[in-house]
């Protein structure tokens, strides 16, 4: 079987529903592909729905209509487009009988004047466009096998009209002009981010609110669902695998009555079915019965993942905790919607660059060449993060804060004490953010030697109290961002002190000098059930502060003597703000959080002396004479950041950061 390898991809509609999951998934699984979308944001599309692609640097926005020739064009040669995934339509049934014509506007001539431009630019390798069940019309109630992908197309609504109009173009330019292109028809789609006048999203918004979920005739339709995550691993699968001029159902077998869809939410609302269903006029027309045959599809490597059941606990668990994604929806839960109900054109999430040249914008009625915006004069950008940081009195927490600030990313501090959930979920009701990031824990004042005389209330924060956090964001589908430690390894045979092999992510911990390290080992193995949280391992943390007594610089330098002991280091300055952008990437798992390499005691007091005080003096000490005036054993080793360097490539050695960061900016000697 031939893979093909993309370059360039340009995905329409890319702001919607279906098609942000996919574009998501391509930015953080391919990052050697450019993702370049394209979205008008009309009223179901929402910026929003891209936050876990848009800091991404293989990730580009552009604000605009397929209908305009001109910008299609000119995204094509300036882009170097190489692939296009055609999404952008108009899909609500509903609307169809109220407004065909926009169904034609956008559905067929939009899809035209994409197939134009690829003719004319000569350039694309693939054209997926994507389609859906509805052309094939109902299928019979007996029937046991599905349309297969040479059944007759036999629309039966406006809608679905005006998607198989769009097939024939595409498959005629496919004969007439060679273009490679790929059709894809799919089942009915569910999951988070969608625009709730379809029927799960809006059934979930609508017992939320406590009111009625309004069934069309008798609800004895039959639909099969497809948890959208599936969807996206499937339109992976085509990308690479699929064979030009070929036709792909995205389906399953598993079919359930419209009534029943009802029956399984209100079970989840714990709400009474008899009393909360509402039966309404029917449409025009509403077919019975869409099956598909999509074993072709199957042949390809791919098969649908999530159950019913899981996936409808997510979807209603997603609504839930983001009741607000969408604004006003009070049209669109309607039993019949129409477009003119709908608030059309609104920009939800929207927000500029910061370079304001990878944006288009402009009316996108107007078919003319859209150029980048300028940055003057522009209302300030309104962020799409929020983040709720526990960690306010310590040093980590308030350096977020200021970050914050300095990016203009809305924040608030956490009241709640970590060990307490219901304070934990009063902080997330009433601050609503997209990521919780935790700095909160018990270190031990001066030092970690405090811990051996306080075990309880060690246990409490650093094991319980951090738990506790990472349960109630996944519980609310949060992120946590939880600042962790690399103080349990210490150098061993394996890993010996000089030898540039460093402890990986995935090495089991093997320093328990303390109850500090032992407290931070046993969270960091329990937290590893929770798929929500990305761990941050720091070591001996160092900023440009050299006055904050919690400075590793500032302690050493203030040190009768020292140990002389190379270790992996965090230079707060470069890292922090990586953090960040860590959030922004939703990235998980285990990061060791160190600048690529280690550097010594007495090389950052030799730096110390070059920039800050040429006159200043040490002395050293043996492990064996530090532990005579410690408490607790100190861990000493080198940490393998290379899993963080791949993704920050600009990541600097430790050495070279102490410079950039910490020595030049407090230089108080001559150059």
């Amino acid at each position: 079987m031939s893979t093909y390898t993309p370059k360039n991809i340009l995905i329409t509609g890319a702001a919607g529903f279906i098609a942000s999951h996919v574009a998501n998934r391509l930015v953080r699984s391919y990052p050697d592909y450019k993702i370049v979308v394209l979205d008008k944001l009309d009223y179901c599309s929402n910026l929003k729905n891209l936050n876990p692609s848009r800091s991404s640097p293989n990730f580009k926005f552009v604000k605009g209509d397929i209908g305009s020739a001109d910008l299609v064009n000119y995204l094509l040669i300036t882009e170097s487009i190489d692939t296009i995934m055609h999404f952008a339509a108009q899909t609500h049934v509903d609307n169809s009988f109220g407004n065909s014509f926009e169904f034609t506007k956008n559905n067929i001539y939009g899809t035209h004047v994409l197939l134009e431009a690829c003719k004319v630019t000569g350039q694309i390798r693939r054209f997926i466009h994507v389609s859906t069940d509805e052309v094939y019309g109902e299928t019979d109630e007996d029937a046991v096998v599905g349309n297969h992908e040479a059944s007759q197309l036999l629309p039966t609504n406006p809608y679905s009209a005006t998607k198989a109009g769009a097939e024939m173009l595409v498959m005629a330019y496919g004969r007439s002009y060679g273009l490679p292109v790929i059709t894809t028809r799919g089942n009915n789609v569910y999951g988070p981010n969608q625009f709730p006048e379809k029927l799960i999203p809006k059934f979930i918004n609508l017992a939320m609110r406590g009111k009625p979920l309004p069934i069309h005739g008798d609800g004895s339709n039959v639909r099969s669902y497809l948890y959208c995550e599936d969807v996206a691993e499937a339109f992976e699968v085509v990308l690479h695998r699929g064979e030009v001029g070929h036709v792909y159902n995205i389906g399953t077998k598993k079919e359930r009555r419209v009534i029943d869809v009802a029956k399984d939410l209100c079970k989840l609302f714990n709400k009474d079915p008899d009393a909360s269903i509402q039966f309404v006029e029917n449409r025009p027309f509403n077919d019975q019965r869409y099956f598909l045959d999509d074993q072709k599809l199957k042949n390809l490597g791919w098969s649908e993942r999530t159950t019913w059941e899981e996936g409808l606990k997510k979807t209603m668990d997603w609504y839930i905790s983001n009741p607000d994604w969408w604004g006003d929806v009070s049209g669109a839960l309607l039993p019949h919607p129409r477009m003119l109900m709908m608030p059309g054109g609104v920009e939800r999430g929207a927000e500029k660059d910061d370079s304001g040249s990878s944006e288009c914008s402009g009316n996108p009625n107007q078919t003319r060449m859209v150029v980048p915006a300028s940055k003057i004069g522009n209302p300030p950008n309104k962020s799409p993060y929020k983040f709720l940081i526990y960690g306010r009195t310590g040093w980590i927490g308030g350096l977020l804060g200021k970050l914050c600030e300095k990016q203009g990313i809305p924040y608030e501090y956490g009241r709640g004490r970590l060990q307490d959930r219901s304070q934990l979920l009063a902080d997330i009701h009433a601050v609503k953010p997209t990521h919780v990031f935790n700095a909160a824990g018990v270190t031990g004042r001066p030092n970690v030697d405090w811990c051996e005389s306080h075990k309880t209330e060690t246990i409490c924060t650093n094991v319980a109290g951090t738990l506790n956090l990472a349960d109630v964001c996944k519980e609310h589908g949060l992120l946590m961002m939880n600042f962790a430690t690399g103080c349990i390894f210490e150098y061993d045979a394996a890993h010996p002190e000089g030898s540039g092999i460093g402890f990986k992510e995935e090495d089991t911990p093997n320093f328990f000098g303390s109850f500090y390290s032992k407290t931070k080992a046993m969270v960091e193995e329990l937290l590893k059930e929770y798929e929500n949280v990305c761990t941050l391992r720091v070591r001996m943390p160092i900023s440009s502060d050299l006055s904050n007594p919690r400075n590793f610089i500032t302690k050493i330098s203030r040190y009768n003597k020292v140990v002389n002991i190379p270790n992996s280091m965090t230079i707060l300055d470069e890292l922090l703000p990586i953090s960040i952008e860590m959030a922004k990437r939703n990235l998980k798992g285990i990061w060791n959080f160190t600048n690529p390499g280690v550097v010594s005691h007495n090389e950052i007091l030799e730096m110390y002396k070059k920039y800050i005080n040429p006159d200043f003096t040490w002395a050293n000490f043996t492990l064996e004479e530090q532990a005579k005036v410690i408490v607790a054993a100190r861990s000493n080793n080198e940490m393998d950041a290379s899993k963080l360097k791949k993704e920050f490539p600009e990541l600097l050695p430790i050495k070279e950061s102490l410079v950039k960061y910490v020595f030049e900016p407090n230089r108080k000697t001559a150059a």
